[in-house]
């Protein structure tokens, strides 16, 4: 039988999102690829933080998990390895050159930044297009005001350039609650590219439990449930779930996430009132929003695609210091009845408290949002495949590996 080969990249130098976003595509891909193109499917999740390879994967796909990278007030820096910002650009993006270039990929979708880090993904990219590989670049709905996202483009040599690297942009989200096409934050040029495919929620993998999640999945019900993402700054609301009070007869469960600094966490176990539980990480997040009567939530993408796929009721409290991109999505979703929102910088434990006790009493209907990427994104991916490349060079036989004993 024939074999299609995948790749995904992601950067995660913040959060695991883009990660599991690109987890849940490849499981998608795996499942509903084979019938709609007649090939056996196998790819590669190429991720930036050690964390994304614990969750499992399908059949014939594996993680590589390439050194880490996070922002600090110079721009990017080595997570953990010690070496010189450039130095560790120029080491990820030889790996990356050398992965893809022995996976030679039918299909390479990049999330959210189109030549990875400072550049990273530029001499792949331009190997890849060479030899035909489709490529795509998946964006969740909301990037930030249109003139950051402007800025964005431009210093990376501006929509035209970008468009002319692409084959298609898939924008993970419904066009009729936010569509970046129109507000500015895509440009006419990669607009003309942008295909909205509903929000990447119903149908997501689950994750496999680990040792330090709660023993079982669902606490007795009532409860109420607090996440805050993958954790790495959502402590002050956290604090401010913790110092609320609880409706009669309800059990509360903090879920920090892995990335939660153990200082933080010790704090909030210190801080939690009797009925409240605090756990670094939970065997299925998705269940426990289900079956929450209430959630308090940051506005990241997972966590709300998430709850979306839900009718429990939901107070997002977005983060909005070092970007607009949560704030924006709140607040649309909010306009169409999807959830409530409030301001982290004024969000107080008695707004919490009186939440909560509205939000106990009754459920949240969402049946009005497109929340299927995960059933359109192989059909996409199966139109893309059947497309001829334009101006493609034939495929370059795969190269010899050599295997050398020592």
């Amino acid at each position: 039988m024939a074999e299609t080969t995948i790749a995904l990249y992601s950067h995660d130098s913040v959060g695991l999102g883009h990660a599991r976003r690109n987890r849940a595509l490849a499981h998608a891909l795996a499942e509903q690829l084979p019938a709609l193109t007649g090939t056996a499917v196998r790819g590669l999740l190429i991720a930036g933080h050690p964390d994304a390879g614990r969750d499992p994967l399908p059949e014939g796909w594996d993680w590589l998990i390439l050194p880490g990278l996070t922002r600090g007030r110079e721009g990017w820096t080595p997570r953990r390895l010690g070496l010189g910002a450039e130095h560790l650009r120029d080491l990820r993006g030889a790996v990356l050159t050398t992965a893809l270039g022995a996976l030679d990929p039918d299909l390479f979708i990049v999330d959210r930044h189109p030549f990875g880090i400072d550049g990273e993904l530029l001499p792949a990219l331009q190997l890849l297009r060479g030899r035909g590989t489709r490529v795509v670049l998946g964006l969740r709905e909301v990037l930030d005001t249109p003139r950051v996202a402007a800025a964005e483009w431009g210093a990376i040599g501006g929509a035209e350039h970008v468009a002319g690297m692409l084959d298609a942009i898939w924008v993970y989200g419904d066009h009729r609650v936010y569509d970046p096409r129109s507000t500015g934050e895509l440009p006419g040029p990669l607009a003309r590219l942008a295909e909205p495919t509903g929000y990447i929620s119903r149908g997501r993998p689950a994750a496999r439990p680990r040792r330090s999640a709660l023993p079982s999945p669902v606490p007795p019900r009532p409860f109420l449930l607090t996440v805050l993402g993958g954790g790495s700054d959502g402590a002050d609301l956290a604090r401010t779930a913790l110092a609320a009070r609880l409706p009669a007869g309800h059990r509360h469960l903090l879920v920090t996430g892995p990335q939660i600094p153990t200082a933080e966490l010790e704090e909030l176990h210190d801080l939690a009132a009797p009925g409240t539980t605090v756990v670094r990480t939970a065997p299925d997040v998705p269940e426990l929003i289900a079956e929450a009567a209430a959630v308090v939530c940051m506005g990241g993408y997972n966590t709300v695609t998430e709850l979306l796929a839900t009718d429990t009721p939901a107070l997002v409290v977005p983060r909005s210091q070092r970007r607009q991109e949560q704030p924006r999505r709140a607040r649309a979703l909010a306009a169409v009845g999807a959830l409530d929102t409030g301001d982290a910088a004024q969000l107080t434990a008695d707004d919490v408290t009186a939440w909560w006790a509205r939000a106990v009493t009754a459920r949240t209907p969402r049946t009005g949002l497109d929340l299927d990427g995960l059933a359109l994104v192989p059909r996409l991916a199966a139109e893309l495949l059947g497309r001829p490349a334009p101006a493609a060079r034939p495929r370059r036989p795969r190269p010899e590996v050599h295997s050398h004993a020592v």
